[in-house]
């Protein structure tokens, strides 16, 4: 079966300076914003919140934050902390936001009513991720949401495929690729939560964007 493994390889933009960063930064926004990136999230956080316009989230790897200013737009009342190990990624997330590691979280438990992470889990091996989970579920007072890649050929042939036409950078299209081949399953990722003893979660997959989301509910 194509792809029928997760392969983790380094990606570039974690380490470029940030002169080169911004250019693929900017790149992502875009897939967020025209290629289902958002409108996953704000699916599941609908879902979620149960219509509850007055809450606190804290996005980990929050990178550029547009993620962040999306939620905030389509929810006003929300309070709305960022959280990224990288600095020169973050540096225009809006505030409040952190530089920390998300393995090292500085919050108590429960210290917010719901805990995001969009397009970081992909980059951790299995072990890392149920590890994660753990820890992110243990800061949520009210749901934990994953959202990620799903890997299919599709996902991973399109921004080679659209290179030109798009204007994507080389960095973009080779981080790409690789983020898809180290992505999830639905079966996976709910299997890994399973490993990391979160009872009753829901995992959806997001056509045509070919994106997973995870919700794990208190």
């Amino acid at each position: 079966m194509i792809f029928s493994k997760r392969l983790i390889r380094p990606e570039a933009l974690d380490h470029l300076p940030p002169e080169k960063a911004r250019p693929n930064l900017a790149d992502i926004v875009r897939l967020n914003q025209y290629f289902g990136g958002h409108s996953a999230v704000r699916k599941a956080l609908r879902q979620a919140t149960n219509g509850d316009q007055q809450f606190s989230l804290l996005d980990i790897g929050c990178a550029s934050g547009d993620t962040a200013r999306m939620i905030q737009e389509a929810y006003p009342l929300a309070k709305i902390t960022c959280l990224d190990y990288n600095v020169v990624n973050m540096g225009h997330a809006p505030y409040p936001k952190l530089m920390a590691d998300a393995f090292r979280l500085p919050f108590g438990p429960r210290s917010f009513d719901f805990v995001l992470s969009s397009l970081l889990l992909h980059h951790f091996s299995d072990e890392q991720v149920i590890a994660l989970l753990r820890a992110f579920y243990g800061v949520a007072r009210e749901a934990l949401l994953i959202c990620d890649l799903e890997r299919r050929l599709l996902p991973y042939l399109f921004l080679p495929a659209t290179k030109v036409f798009f204007g994507w950078t080389r960095i973009t299209v080779r981080d790409g690729m690789r983020s898809v081949r180290a992505s999830f399953r639905a079966p996976e990722l709910a299997r890994l939560a399973a490993d990391a003893e979160i009872a009753g979660v829901a995992v959806e997959t997001h056509r045509p964007a070919f994106r997973i989301s995870l919700i794990a509910r208190r």
